[in-house]
């Protein structure tokens, strides 16, 4: 597996009418995360730690919520708010 991010269920749920360059920016944020997920969970699919972590990113515009599931590699973003 590869890590990446993802919205869920979908980005029409996830962000609605957001602006895209609201959402570039959020994207863009996300691929950070998940730069650092992969480099802290170096094998993510055999990970048998604590729960999932995530947590709320600042982005200019707004913020978002995430959730980090270490076996699926994956970074959900979950909900965003535009401020």
């Amino acid at each position: 597996m590869t890590w990446r991010w993802e919205y869920d269920p979908d980005e029409q749920h996830v962000a609605g009418d957001a602006p895209p360059a609201f959402l570039a920016e959020v994207e863009k944020k996300a691929d950070e995360l998940v730069r650092a997920a992969a480099a802290f969970y170096l094998d993510g699919t055999t990970y048998r730690g604590e729960g999932p972590k995530g947590g709320f990113a600042d982005v200019p515009g707004g913020f978002f919520n995430y959730l980090i599931v270490p076996r699926h590699e994956r970074l959900y973003i979950m909900q965003v708010a535009f401020l």
